[in-house]
């Protein structure tokens, strides 16, 4: 005789404080494996619904958006795994993750390839002025006032990049192809690349026209790029910013760029997100994005599933997809 009374289905849960940009797309898509809990859309505050969740939930979604302190982790007792949607781990705590032996999986090198394209997009808008002169057409200056100003050319350019990381190592093999030569600094050598190494980053920015950022956030990278950098690296220099805003130091950033003390700059990454300091928006010489520079569709798609492959993974007990050793 079948069995009148099935066994309903567990649906393991998932914790959500806040939205990740990619949380509209990725929720319905995986509704029927993970049950979502949304702290940001319960009435009671969130030290209540952790309390109320917190024997329960095993493991978090979270992105570089939100921090993840050692204080949300002492609330979260069954907490086992965090997956975020990043590459970057600035946002949270891993002595304490490590302490506790929660383990952490990130975004790996899925968008290395999409992050660096947007580097040399903007290397290139900010050479060859591509958005200032589109201003230019459309604000009907030139019949009025003839040619626009000259570019830069990009081929032959000395590039430093600061963390041959994937994205750094993307960046390199793209900017090869348009004729620059590349040098970088790192934590470590490379033996892999040939590419001449510079133990700091005010040698290697001494030593190149260009510097492209793509290193981790952490405490050893923290205003990296300061004001003896930015002087290393000159009047005519350029800074490319696709990591983290806080590698820079953003004020100097502001008064070099705004006193001439180096060529332009184009970022997607700042200190305060989403503010972005006022004196950049008159500058011609800067290009400034909102910190997209992994977003495309092909992220977006192959992001969703492999957040969805690591949780399916932790709760299936399997070895994650694309762990962080911490």
């Amino acid at each position: 005789m079948e069995n009148q009374n099935p066994v309903p289905k567990v649906i393991p849960k998932v914790l959500v404080l806040r939205p990740p940009p990619v949380f509209r797309f990725f929720e319905p898509r995986y509704l029927d494996k993970f049950q979502f809990l949304k702290a940001w859309e319960s009435p009671i505050p969130t030290e209540e619904f952790l309390e109320t969740h917190a024997a329960s939930v095993a493991a978090m979604l979270t992105s570089g958006f939100n921090r993840i302190t050692a204080d949300i982790l002492r609330r979260l007792p069954s907490l086992r795994l965090i997956v975020t949607t990043s590459a970057g781990l600035d946002h949270i705590d891993l002595p304490e993750c490590r302490r506790r032996g929660i383990a952490v999986a990130s975004a790996g090198s899925i968008f290395s390839e999409d992050v660096a394209d947007a580097a040399v997009g903007l290397l290139l808008d900010v050479l060859r002025r591509v958005t200032t002169a589109d201003r230019y057409v459309r604000a009907g200056l030139w019949p009025l006032n003839g040619d626009y100003p000259l570019g830069t050319k990009l081929g032959g350019k000395r590039v430093g990049i600061i963390g041959l990381g994937n994205i750094g190592l993307e960046v390199a093999k793209r900017l090869e192809a348009f004729g620059c030569s590349i040098s970088y600094t790192s934590r470590t050598k490379k033996a892999s690349v040939s590419f001449p190494f510079y133990q700091t980053a005010i040698e290697l920015a001494a030593n190149c026209d260009i510097l492209v950022i793509c290193c981790m956030l952490t405490d050893q990278t923290r205003h990296m790029v300061n004001k003896e950098v930015l002087k290393a690296l000159g009047k005519e220099g350029v800074v490319i910013n696709i990591a983290r805003g806080g590698v820079i130091d953003e004020k100097e950033l502001v008064r070099c760029l705004v006193e001439g003390e180096i060529a332009g700059a184009g970022l997607d990454a700042y200190e305060r997100e989403p503010e972005v300091p006022k004196e950049l928006f008159t500058l011609d010489n800067v290009v400034l994005s909102p910190h997209c520079a992994v977003f495309t569709d092909e992220w977006l798609r192959n992001l969703c599933e492999l957040l969805a492959a690591n949780f399916e993974a932790f709760f299936s007990n399997k070895p994650l997809i694309s762990p962080v050793a911490i």
